[in-house]
């Protein structure tokens, strides 16, 4: 008997440290796709520290309870609820667009911050008079692949160039890159080649060895961070206003972000074996738009679902919610008590951008499953390589090559993932696809 309840009691903790080490992987990739966001908006809107310091709370906070209300009332997934990496490019576009529009940046905050209310009102209103099978129409599968090949390129390409150590100069800090490389190949190793336990994991090892072995080799650039901000501050970057220009470009692309909302909830339905129901489309909108209404007042980027938690979810496959809550629950409490967050802002960039490069690998076999062993005709390709190859294109293109256009489409020409889905949308509506399959 004793020795049965020893193997009952080995088995629990067994499972509690799994759930613990589960937690903070969690916390990990949260963290690291959250944080550079309100530093990067509040850089580019030029707001005192300790503005930006208090965005940087409120981030963590926010973040933190979003996850856990959209995986426990929402659409019921562990997916990280983050800021939209739409409305982040466009809003930094703006930024720098000020000066071009003739508008000073509170100015420009103020129109972000009017086109993000409408969107959040929008949103809401899609959800009451229960049109999202109409939005559904309009963001097709085809629509959803051609955004999740975009968002794997952008998000593989930007990882990759984070992890490389740029000088200031625009050289590679040789010794940096090389050990993100170590870290990018230690990584896959595990996750290929180690047991259940230990693949599982690779993420979390990944980030614990990088870090360590970042601050014994480099530890003249351990960086240090201080999130002890000011009081909370409604709109820090300027007071809703009514410039028609920047709201009809931020509200068009709260439009176009609702396509991320239905690609992560069928995304994350596949993994779990299921069919999406159209209530967790509806609620996960509704907090959605909840979010993005109230994230607006604090000069946060709006909110949606990541798709690219999907990779994530491929390279660890622990699928359960309650490590999701936790480590939800921990970036709220790194909000609320600055001395923790500030430890984990101490993260060096490289390292976090290195790992994550391996967990968003997964994302490009998502995208290429999304298409359902879709063949194509010399016809019918158009239908994913226009989109694709002209968003990524557009991507790589340099910001100062568009500086010849109006300055209030600037940043929709310059935003490849943006102009990629709408070429998509326009094609899928405008061309019957299945009858140039038959003329082939």
């Amino acid at each position: 008997m004793n020795n049965l309840l020893r193997i009952v009691e080995s088995g629990d903790m067994m499972r509690n440290s799994i759930t613990l080490f589960s937690s903070i992987q969690w916390l990990f990739f949260i963290f690291a796709n959250t944080i550079v966001v309100p530093l990067s908006i509040g850089t580019a809107f030029e707001l005192p520290a300790a503005d930006i310091a208090m965005m940087v709370k409120t981030t963590l906070i926010f973040t933190g309870i979003a996850c856990i209300l959209q995986a426990r009332f929402g659409h019921q997934y562990p997916i990280m609820e983050g800021h939209s990496g739409l409305f982040w490019g466009v809003m930094l576009n703006l930024s720098l667009s000020a000066s071009a529009l003739g508008l000073s940046l509170t100015e420009i905050g103020g129109g972000i911050a009017t086109g993000i209310l409408l969107y959040a009102v929008a949103a809401l209103l899609i959800v009451t008079f229960n049109l999202v099978s109409w939005v559904q129409r309009i963001f097709s599968p085809m629509v959803a692949s051609v955004y999740l090949f975009l968002l794997s390129f952008q998000l593989i390409f930007i990882f990759f160039e984070g992890m490389l150590g740029k000088e200031a100069d625009g050289t590679i800090d040789i010794p940096v890159s090389l050990l993100s490389v170590f870290i990018v190949i230690l990584v896959i190793i595990l996750k290929i080649k180690g047991n259940t336990l230990i693949s599982n994991f690779s993420i979390l090892i990944g980030i614990v060895v990088g870090w360590i072995l970042y601050v014994l080799l480099f530890p003249e650039d351990t960086a240090s961070a201080n999130l002890n901000g000011g009081s909370f501050k409604l709109f820090p970057l300027g007071k809703p206003n009514l410039e028609i220009g920047i709201i009809i470009v931020t509200f068009f692309t709260g439009l176009l972000n609702i396509s991320n909302t239905i690609a992560s909830i069928d995304s994350a339905a596949k993994i779990f074996k299921e069919k999406a129901k159209p209530v967790q489309y509806r609620k996960s909108m509704l907090l959605t738009g909840i979010y993005s209404f109230f994230a607006s007042g604090f000069g946060l980027v709006p909110y949606t679902p990541f798709t690219s938690t999907i990779g994530f979810l491929q390279s660890t496959r622990i699928y359960e919610r309650k490590p999701f809550y936790l480590g939800g629950a921990l970036l709220t409490l790194m909000g609320l008590i600055p001395l923790f967050g500030s430890f984990l802002a101490t993260l060096p960039i490289t390292i976090g951008n290195a790992v994550l490069l391996v967990s968003y690998l997964q994302l490009f076999g998502t995208a290429y499953s999304s298409l359902n062993g879709a063949t194509f005709t010399s016809n019918t390709i158009f239908r994913l390589a226009i989109p694709f190859l002209f968003g990524v294109s557009l991507m790589n293109l340099p910001v100062e090559i568009y500086s010849s256009l109006p300055a209030l489409i600037q940043p929709f020409i310059s935003n490849g993932m943006l102009m990629g889905m709408l070429f998509s949308i326009i094609f899928e509506l405008t061309i019957k696809w299945e009858r140039l399959d038959q003329v082939e």
